[in-house]
């Protein structure tokens, strides 16, 4: 049954006539092993134990992971069962270590958790390559509790493969506005002043509290129930690829991984079971080719949530 949406609604939709044209895009794999050329830049539908197999050895500079997490969730029809922290492990175990063979020798992986699976995740994560930080970003979004503390924050676990791994942290500073404007000599210390108040840009560091998680407003949005904002995947593949790298996502979704790869000028492999899904991440990818922005991304910087808007409208008036 087709939901009824408000007129103001930006949330993906498609139609049967685009359905039918995205579906000849899918990759859907063979039986035979596949070529770099084959996977890059394309969307294959698939389950991760039966595609593994298939892909080349060592293309991917960044493995980005974001699974079920260990609670009971309804993937369109595909439901996963939480249970105890020993199975989680056990799931965990079933595929991360054959993804190993995909990655070069100086790839990042970021592995996405929440507090029930986050020790789960360390633990595989510590058994087959080297664990370099725990990244936490504030969701905004939750719903309250009056027996237990909201759960408003995840966890993205930041590993490498080696001790030889690509880290761009200029490519990663956040503009945040400046509560206490020092000055060296009369002149701003570390600061700017612009049209819409003073602003410094900073180191990121791995609490991350300028995430909008996409709602019905965000031309981004999709009905994934899972879905991770555009501005996230863009830190971690600036941060962890140099232009022209390749990001692989064996649970891509909605294809976030994908589309922010196509609008960064890097190349991706995304793997999803789903067909819907597949044809959600499609039709996003259609629009990147002409949309390239990226919420809360501009200038080169990562700006604090809800600062960037209001920087435009400064600047705007300040034309007139």
């Amino acid at each position: 049954m087709e939901k009824k949406r408000a007129a103001r609604n930006r949330t993906l939709t498609l139609t049967r006539g685009e359905e039918a044209l995205l579906s000849k895009k899918i990759l859907r794999p063979g039986p035979g092993k596949m070529s770099l050329a084959e996977i890059t830049d394309r969307v294959m539908q698939g389950s991760v134990p039966d595609v593994l197999e298939l892909l080349p050895d060592s293309f991917a500079d960044l493995l980005f992971l974001d699974p079920p997490y260990n609670l009971r969730k309804n993937f369109n029809g595909f439901c996963f069962s939480a249970g105890g922290e020993e199975d989680y492990l056990r799931y965990l175990e079933s595929w991360f270590p054959k993804l190993l063979r995909l990655l070069k020798p100086e790839a990042s992986i970021y592995l996405c958790g929440d507090w029930r699976s986050s020790a789960a995740c360390a633990a595989i994560l510590s058994r087959h390559v080297r664990i370099r930080s725990r990244i936490t970003w504030q969701r905004e979004k939750g719903r309250g509790s009056s027996r237990n503390w909201k759960n408003a924050c995840e966890d993205i676990w930041f590993a490498t493969v080696s001790d030889r791994y690509c880290f761009h942290a200029d490519a990663v500073r956040q503009r945040r506005r400046v509560l206490a404007p020092y000055r060296k000599d009369g002149d701003p210390k570390d600061w700017e002043e612009t049209p819409s108040g003073r602003f410094r840009d900073t180191c990121a560091s791995n609490f991350w509290d300028d995430i909008s998680v996409p709602y019905w407003s965000m031309p981004e949005n999709t009905d994934h129930p899972t879905q991770k904002p555009e501005k996230l995947l863009a830190k971690l593949i600036l941060s962890g690829t140099d232009p022209g790298g390749f990001i692989l996502d064996p649970f891509l979704g909605s294809g976030t991984a994908a589309v922010v790869s196509r609008k960064l000028g890097r190349h991706f492999c995304g793997i999803e079971r789903d067909r819907e899904y597949c044809l959600w991440a499609l039709a996003r990818l259609d629009k990147a080719e002409t949309d390239p922005g990226i919420q809360g991304y501009a200038d080169g910087v990562f700006w604090e949530r809800n600062t960037l808007a209001e920087q435009t409208r400064a600047l705007r008036k300040s034309r007139k």
